[in-house]
């Protein structure tokens, strides 16, 4: 591996902040809003000019809507998105055609128990204006990063400016790295990648036309046909399609290609083209000292299933309260070393699905074109373009389990399960380890039980009308108890946290006995749990020592 260049701490630096953010996308700006939350002091640079004028990511999960409604932000977006009718995916030879099949988007389409949110259907130029008027800190456009210098109390940043012709520089205590599939960053660590690689050329068309005839009687997010997909932009109107990129870009009649798709006289005014790889791959390592990668710079997913910007936004919801702590001094650096072990496995078997998901939508296309040709195509011999997994991902975005330092094992057996029913259709919170439940990383696909165990999501319980119990996760640690009052924090603690009553049904759900309790990471997941009470008096204060590790002194 290629040595990163040892920067001089005494260098004279134009700009000096807490932690640099390099890359204007969703993931970035998200960071941007989570750290400004946490009074940690940032800047963001783009190299790009301006916010990306083109839809790209186009699903807001409900995991990741529920980091947006943490941060005051989900009515706004879920106002600017699609009608929840337009959750749901359409199969068609051509967008003029009748459905052979749809499927609900589980978690946009209609709400969920497991979730206090509803997903959303919009596009990433409506979503980035939003997060971008949602934070105070520095943002410069126009600034490419072209240099970094580490050493051990910070990184240097080299930027230049081509519009202006300037070269400043930027003194960091950590760099997050939310650049994109192209990293510059992960290109300058010499961090490689594993994974498929490249698994398509797509063409990206953006395009206006009259299709309410086409579309309006039955509305979707998501038109998956013969000849490439289509996807409505804006409430008000627009789409692009997406279709296999041809040999002659330069002769292509674009406008043509999209009417024969439509498979309808529609006149197609093309507004944008755009050209672009659809890559399979995770980094190797999400960490070189004080620079951290997310997002896209993380690993690149596949579009098919619309995982990987929610990816990115879990990725920086994890990481952004440890740096958080580090930089505040109630977390040690060494904190920070749980970032990877925490999301690099999520981002594997992210990236299996995804990939799964992209060959067999290729390879349905690819056989229905190959049908319509031979003119073998009846509606009896439609293949779905999707599994039962496809876009019902509820194990993916809301089973995450962390196995990390920063999450410890149960603190004693939980008392026997009720024969009753558990509140939420939760299973009860039998220990089985540290998140021992999925293998890698959590449920899988379709399947997600709502459980209560160290590394968990905490699961979403009403608390009051309206207020869930992942309402209770913010800028703090939070303990859940039924008797909470067992579980006030001494004099001596350092950490910020909230200590609040759980209802006795929802405990008993939790795996908690009357003196248990819960302690529930800022980014709502389970550190610890106590079924039968502490251990000893000095419990929640030890699980807290663990969990951030030795402040500096």
């Amino acid at each position: 591996m290629a040595a990163v260049p040892e920067a001089n701490a005494d260098v004279d630096a134009d700009v000096d902040v807490d932690v640099l953010i390099v890359g204007g996308g969703p993931v970035g700006l998200t960071a941007r809003v989570l750290l400004e939350r946490w009074g940690v002091r940032t800047s963001l640079v783009e190299k790009r000019t301006e916010l990306s004028p083109f839809p790209r990511s186009r699903l807001v999960n409900v995991r990741s809507m529920e980091i947006f409604r943490g941060l005051g932000l989900a009515t706004r977006i879920t106002d600017a998105a699609f009608p929840p009718e337009y959750g749901r995916i359409r199969f068609r030879d051509t967008l003029s055609g009748r459905d052979f099949a749809s499927a609900a988007i589980v978690g946009v389409r209609a709400p969920v128990p497991e979730s206090p949110v509803t997903g959303a259907v919009t596009s990433q130029d409506r979503l980035e204006p939003l997060l971008l008027g949602a934070a105070d800190a520095t943002v410069r456009f126009g600034a490419e990063l072209v240099g970094l210098g580490e050493d051990t109390e910070g990184v240097t940043a080299v930027l230049v400016d081509h519009r202006r012709g300037e070269e400043t520089r930027v003194r960091a205590r950590y760099v997050l790295a939310a650049d994109g599939a192209n990293s510059t960053v992960r290109r300058l660590l010499d961090i490689g990648t594993t994974g498929p690689g490249e698994l398509a050329r797509v063409t990206t068309v953006v395009f206006d036309a009259d299709l309410s005839g086409l579309a309006a009687r039955q509305p979707a997010g998501v038109y998956f046909t013969a000849h490439g997909t289509f996807l409505p932009l804006y409430p008000e109107g627009g789409w692009s399609w997406l279709a296999p990129t041809p040999e002659d870009t330069a002769r292509a009649d674009w406008s043509a290609l999209v009417s024969r798709a439509l498979g309808a006289d529609v006149d197609a005014d093309v507004l944008r083209v755009q050209h672009w790889t659809m890559n399979a791959a995770v980094a190797e390592r999400f960490r070189h000292g004080r620079i951290l990668l997310a997002g896209d710079a993380a690993h690149a997913l596949p579009i098919m299933g619309g995982l990987g910007m929610n990816a990115g936004l879990a990725d920086v919801h994890n990481l952004c309260w440890k740096l958080a702590g580090v930089r505040h001094g109630w977390a040690g650096p060494g904190l920070l070393d749980s970032y990877e072990p925490e999301r690099l496995p999520v981002a594997h078997r992210t990236l299996r699905q995804a990939v799964a998901n992209t060959k067999l939508g290729f390879a349905v296309q690819d056989r229905r074109r190959e049908q319509l040709r031979s003119g073998a195509a009846t509606p009896d011999r439609v293949e779905l373009p999707w599994s039962e997994r496809y876009f019902a991902q509820l194990g993916l975005v809301l089973g995450v389990s962390y196995d990390s330092a920063a999450v410890l094992p149960d603190g004693s057996p939980p008392p026997e399960p009720s024969s009753s029913s558990s509140p939420s259709g939760m299973g009860d919170g039998g220990h089985e380890g540290n998140g021992g439940d999925g293998g890698d990383g959590g449920d899988e696909g379709t399947d997600y039980l709502p459980l209560a165990r160290p590394g968990r999501r905490m699961p979403h319980l009403w608390l009051a009308p309206d207020r869930s119990t992942l309402d209770a996760c913010g800028e703090w640690f939070t303990v859940l108890a039924p008797d909470p009052a067992r579980w006030e924090p001494g004099a001596e603690g350092t950490w910020p946290l909230r200590v609040e009553a759980l209802p006795g049904e929802y405990a008993e759900a939790c795996g908690l006995g009357p003196r248990g309790a819960l302690l529930i990471r800022p980014d709502g997941h389970i550190a610890a749990r106590w079924p039968a009470g502490p251990a000893a008096d000095n419990a929640l204060h030890q699980a807290l020592a663990t969990v951030t590790g030795p402040a500096r002194a």
